[in-house]
């Protein structure tokens, strides 16, 4: 049986962490300062994970850019009331929350695209490649179409505690601020997550 985890445990980087933050709070105070240089560095660290983000919450990376944009404006924009208080990378993906769940809830106010209509455009993108692509390439490719399928198809809050936790491996004390939750909460949640996320790939699992 395949083993495939939606959520697989985290690295030991604690350090790493901490010391990546120091980085980003020294960043952020000189950008409070109006210091553009350690904007435009801040925005350079961390552009990849917040644009990656919004894209698997939206299942549209065309559109991630325009959202990470806003998210930075944001965080230009709020400078001044910047105080420490938390990990800088919380804050930075507290605010991508605010407005990559307000852009769902409009999608979901006034949709443009079907669900049927999304999965079928991913699985003629799966069909093409598997076209061209040797096996095992096909099948990685496949697993991973459906892996976004299966996390697109989640509420909106445990979609988000999925990618933070798979993509960005951030510990469940930093989802719990991120989601305004407690820490079993956030648990509860990837739990009910996990559950579905197995079900809808079950044919991988026992592949």
């Amino acid at each position: 049986m395949t083993q495939f985890d939606p959520t697989p445990p985290l690295s030991d980087d604690a350090g790493e962490g901490l010391e990546s933050n120091a980085q980003d709070v020294e960043l952020m105070n000189r950008v409070r300062d109006g210091d553009i240089g350690a904007f435009e560095r801040l925005v350079e660290i961390h552009q990849r994970a917040v644009i990656g983000t919004v894209a698997k919450m939206l299942g549209n990376p065309s559109e991630a850019e325009d959202i990470a944009q806003q998210v930075f404006i944001r965080i230009w924009k709020s400078a001044s009331r910047y105080e420490p208080q938390a990990k800088f990378t919380t804050w930075l993906f507290t605010i991508t929350r605010n407005l990559v769940f307000n852009e769902v809830r409009r999608r979901q106010r006034k949709p443009t695209v079907s669900v049927d209509e999304r999965e079928e455009s991913t699985h003629r993108t799966v069909e093409d490649f598997q076209a061209v692509s040797p096996d095992n390439e096909m099948l990685h490719s496949e697993l991973e179409a459906a892996v976004d399928r299966a996390i697109q198809s989640l509420p909106e809050k445990q979609r988000l505690a999925v990618i933070l936790r798979r993509y960005e491996e951030m510990p469940y004390e930093e989802i719990a601020v991120v989601l305004a939750m407690s820490v079993p909460a956030v648990k509860s949640l990837l739990f009910r997550a996990r559950t579905q996320l197995k079900e809808s790939l079950q044919k991988y699992l026992d592949a």
